[in-house]
């Protein structure tokens, strides 16, 4: 009996092509995303769970309480270490220091080779690889407590060494210090967030910055520092928060800043925001929801299909009655239709799964592996849908088909309800298109809010600055003499030696103390380091005294007008001649002037208060204003310049307008997967739409013909079309809109500056739709207009 009704299923979508094509690629479309959306939400799931007892395994991370609440996932070098000390509540204890890029040099004799990682060259304790779940392919992983060596995964090995045997080959650090290779780990998966690459020993951090390495650096918070714990089993975590927080009186008794030292679970590194987290879990909620929404949009337009196909399969109906066939035969025979188009579609989603997967996880900057079959949970989720798929779109039109009585069906005198219905059918096609205008909606928001942080005025110039590392540490001169090279570079318009542009991700912030008052503020000031041409380079304004003089160390300070509110001064003039201690007296200086307010961070956030100072201590870039007519000669003359001064290490630069776009690299995302599902909702909601247009033209062609013999105009008759379809977009739209604003609202809440959610906005969505619409609904219905009318009445 199966086999006979998988055989008929068969046959009847070879006879209807068009109908069995239409379904098949609807739900393909639909079952790719999904397949796509839960390997990605699987992926994401995964990290770092795979260490051996990773739900005992934390990261210290700092809430900052100020005038508002700062998140690190840091905390200062010496905690870890005192904490194994001071408790016995932890099994071990390790930091990780990221330096960001680094240069790594080979020496061959006279051969220099030289390679720039971009990340992945950390500094690490000896404790890392037994904390965290690396296998060590060849080497002894306890080298990492000596000085001067370093641990490489296999595929750098392969990079640096080829087929040479790696352990004791030499790299040298930033061509600063020969590192010896003592071990090699396999190479990382791509579900975690450690990516040490390069694991150089803890005391070799010394070359990077020996703060680290020093038991008394309680005075501050580096971002590139990690320190985690594995707690002993049945660990009290909220008791051990509790001790933490007695540390910042116990080694830092003067010191006013209110910090509370936490504890965040290895599970929810990957998600937290707060804590640089690379992928919120609302993210991911959201894309469940599209999934799901798009699945239902696909059953949807199955139905609106199938039962639209109603009258075509009338006469087999009521032979099959006739013949003796009870209903519950025929429902299992249209499930079995049904089955057999979900599971090619299944099949087909695979395929095109396996081929999108690289394209779809470019989009969150993540290699996905295609471990379909490897993971158990995957092969399950892809059994439930094509089984809830087969069910939910099968069971209704199987329920309408099988019910035809069979004098009737034979007759062809079905009613609309008996056909299963305009009313079932409209409310599908609302439901479906309304879908696909809040997704048109959110995509619109989110496009213009892209655009906006785009074209915002941050309060200085970003147009054509390019950011080239200083590329040394050696005397402030040749800095200062480079600096002078690349001024006298034809189309070079201006040059500045810096920490960072005026807006960066990058900031060193710390406590303030104002004209010697008892207490320092409230808040936290933002502290860059800059030269004399600074402001002058990023276009920044003074409103009130002089520009710092040329100087060799922190003599005076230039602040925002952020800062003078936050002082609670009346005027900027009323700053001047102030003195400003920063980071409890390390520095103390004069303000000798106020700039105009411009945007420190990104749109998410109020502007800081920023002091700015001649800290050549500090210098990590120089800014370049470029002549735009003159770019493509003026980029190779300053490389040029450049690796004349530096030839041992290796030239790069970045835009700064780039560099400020990946402030919104996770909204970035965000449009682009909105954006190709929104087309896919629309593309699955038109083809519901032709099903329905498709049965209308079937039961209006009587109709159609008496009007057009009556007189009746192809317009006219267009519009008896038009009309129902309208109604039906316009009814979506009275549910999308409500939803539309709220959710956008809610996710425009998270900008300090932002569009405003105006009219535009939901007028441009529906006319949108309404133009696929009427080009999904026009060819139908000019067919049915055109046809003559002799045709159409002929059984009359």
């Amino acid at each position: 009996m199966i086999r006979n009704y998988f055989k008929v299923a068969l046959r009847n979508l070879v006879k209807n092509k068009t109908y069995g094509l239409l379904n098949i690629l609807g739900l393909a479309l639909s079952l790719t995303c999904g397949i796509l959306i839960a390997m990605t939400v699987q992926f994401h799931l995964s990290f770092d769970n795979f260490h051996k007892d990773s739900d005992r395994i934390y990261r210290f991370v700092t809430e900052q309480h100020r005038d508002r609440i700062f998140y690190s996932a840091s905390v200062p070098p010496p905690l870890g270490k005192a904490f194994i000390h001071d408790y016995t509540s932890a099994e071990d204890m390790c930091r990780v220091v990221d330096p960001g890029p680094v240069l790594l040099t080979m020496k061959s004799g006279s051969d220099i080779k030289k390679i720039k990682e971009e990340s992945g060259v950390v500094f690490a304790d000896p404790s890392y690889l037994k904390m965290f779940s690396f296998q060590l392919l060849q080497g002894n992983a306890q080298t990492l407590d000596e000085p001067n060596t370093a641990i490489i995964s296999s595929s750098i090995a392969q990079k640096y060494f080829g087929d040479k045997d790696p352990i004791n080959q030499v790299l040298y650090y930033d061509n600063k210090q020969a590192v010896r290779i003592t071990g090699v780990i396999q190479d990382l998966p791509r579900n975690t967030d450690l990516k040490g690459k390069i694991i150089l020993s803890w005391p070799t951090v010394k070359v990077y910055n020996d703060w680290f390495l020093k038991d008394d650096s309680w005075g501050g918070i580096a971002s590139g520092l990690n320190s985690y714990v594995r707690l002993k089993p049945n660990a009290n975590v909220a008791a051990i928060e509790k001790d933490l927080q007695l540390y910042v009186k116990r080694y830092r008794p003067t010191n006013k800043n209110v910090h509370h030292y936490l504890l965040q679970p290895l599970a929810d590194v990957h998600f937290n925001a707060h804590y640089d987290g690379v992928m919120e879990k609302k993210n991911l909620w959201i894309l469940s929801l599209i999934g799901v929404f798009l699945l239902i949009t696909a059953c949807m337009n199955f139905i609106n299909l199938a039962t639209a196909q109603a009258l075509n399969r009338s006469k087999e109906v009521g032979i099959r009655k006739a013949l003796g066939s009870f209903r519950g035969q025929l429902f299992w025979q249209f499930i079995a239709e049904t089955g057999v188009i979900t599971i090619t579609a299944t099949l087909l989603a695979i395929i095109l799964s396996y081929f999108t997967l690289p394209f779809f996880g470019s989009m969150f900057n993540a290699e996905i592996p295609f471990h379909l079959f490897n993971n158990p949970l995957l092969p399950s989720i892809i059994l439930l849908m094509v089984v809830v798929v087969t069910f939910l779109a099968g069971a209704y039109p199987g329920l309408i088909l099988s019910g035809f009585k069979p004098v009737e069906a034979l007759k062809g005198k079905l009613s609309f309800q008996q056909l299963g219905g305009f009313n079932t059918r409209r409310s599908l096609i609302v439901v479906q298109f309304s879908i696909s205008l809040v997704l048109i909606i959110a995509m619109l928001v989110i496009t213009r809010q892209m655009q906006y942080a785009k074209e915002f005025n941050m309060g200085f110039d970003k147009e054509a600055i390019v950011m080239v590392p200083v590329g040394t540490e050696e005397q402030d001169i040749s800095r200062m003499t480079l600096r002078r090279e690349l001024e006298a570079i034809p189309g070079v318009q201006n040059a500045s030696i810096c920490y960072s542009s005026p807006s960066s991700n990058s900031n060193w912030t710390t406590t303030i103390t104002f004209d010697n008052r008892q207490e320092p503020e409230a808040f936290h000031a933002s502290i860059k380091g800059i030269d004399e041409n600074y402001l002058s380079t990023f276009g920044l304004k003074l409103v009130a005294g002089k520009n710092v003089f040329p100087a060799d160390s922190v003599r005076e300070f230039i602040v925002n007008e952020t800062m003078v509110h936050k002082l609670g001064l009346a005027s900027p003039e009323e700053a001047l001649g102030k003195l400003v201690s920063i980071s409890s007296g390390a520095f103390v200086a004069t303000i000798t002037g106020v700039v105009a307010d411009f945007h420190d961070g990104s749109l998410h956030d109020d502007i800081g208060a920023v002091a700015m100072a001649i800290y050549p201590d500090q210098y990590e870039y120089y800014a370049v204003k470029l002549d735009t007519r003159r770019m493509l000669t003026t980029l190779p003359a300053i490389e040029k310049v450049w690796n004349a001064m530096y030839p041992e290490k290796m030239y790069s630069f970045q835009f700064l307008d780039d560099r400020i776009a990946e402030f919104y690299t996770t909204e970035e995302t965000m449009l682009k997967i909105i954006r190709m599902f929104s087309l896919l909702a629309i593309f699955i909601a038109c083809l519901g739409l032709y099903g329905l247009v498709s049965f209308m033209v079937v039961q209006k062609r009587k109709e159609i013909g008496i009007r057009k013999l009556l007189g009746g105009t192809i317009p006219g008759i267009l519009w008896l079309f038009g009309k129902e379809f309208g109604r039906l977009i316009l009814i979506s739209f009275l549910f999308a809109a409500p939803l539309g604003w709220w959710l956008m609202s809610n996710w425009l809440n998270d900008f300090r500056y932002h569009v405003e959610l105006g009219p535009g906005v939901f007028g441009v969505a529906i006319i949108v739709t309404i133009i696929i619409a009427a080009l999904t609904v026009g060819m139908q219905s000019i067919r049915a207009a055109m046809v003559n009318p002799a045709k159409s009445l002929k059984s009359e």
